[in-house]
């Protein structure tokens, strides 16, 4: 089969403001009138001196419903009260309490400021295998000025009252012992009414400082 070359000038793919340029129903045409995708912000919440973090659907102008397939929690220089705490995550599916079952993986890199020490591995003990207690999204997370965690987690489908609700999160942090961690974490929340509610905490005294923002991804 020969290829068909063509010249630089002989397709116009500049899109309209919103649009992608893609394949249309033609056999060999182009449009530049495709709908794209977009991230909506939706709430951003500062923390101060708080116990938890909550965003609850219909709460406060949060969304968390069949308006988005996918969410989408960014977090910026989360500060601890107390040292070494861990950053964690819970939600909720339609009761009063943030239990929903959760099946999930955990692993990290670290490396620390003196050069001494390295690793990549699978973490057993920071996994949730069926449980309802709260998955941790960054380990020992210090309490100095310099030292907080940052990082993202994506929530799929959320009001799924069919499937199983998918997320993803990654987390880079000094933690108190003056290491670098990258971690990464996925899991599923095992049920099949709707989360309905997201919960952010430490697990020792409060979240000090730091921003989470809410995102519908369309």
């Amino acid at each position: 089969m020969a290829l068909s070359k063509l010249t630089y000038n002989s397709l116009n793919v500049t899109a309209a403001a919103s649009k992608a340029v893609g394949f249309d129903s033609g056999a060999d045409d182009l449009s530049a009138s495709l709908s794209g995708g977009s991230m909506k912000f939706i709430k951003k919440v500062t923390a101060s001196s708080s116990a938890t973090v909550s965003f609850v659907d219909g709460t406060s102008d949060v969304v968390l419903d069949d308006t988005y397939k996918e969410y989408m929690f960014t977090f910026k220089d989360i500060h601890p009260a107390t040292d070494s705490a861990d950053f964690q995550v819970n939600f909720r599916d339609g009761s009063s309490a943030y239990d929903a079952t959760k099946t999930t993986t955990f692993f990290r890199a670290y490396h620390d400021e003196g050069d001494t020490a390295t690793v990549l591995q699978y973490e057993a003990n920071d996994d949730v295998a069926q449980g309802t207690g709260v998955q941790l999204l960054a380990v020992g997370v210090g309490s100095d000025n310099d030292q907080s965690c940052s990082g993202v987690l994506h929530l799929y489908d959320p009001s799924s009252t069919t499937f199983i609700k998918h997320f993803i999160s990654t987390f880079s942090n000094n933690n108190a012992s003056d290491y670098y961690n990258n971690t990464y974490i996925a899991g599923y929340c095992n049920v099949t009414a709707a989360i309905d509610a997201v919960q952010f905490s430490f697990s020792s005294g409060n979240i000090d400082a730091g921003d989470i923002c809410l995102y519908g991804i369309s």
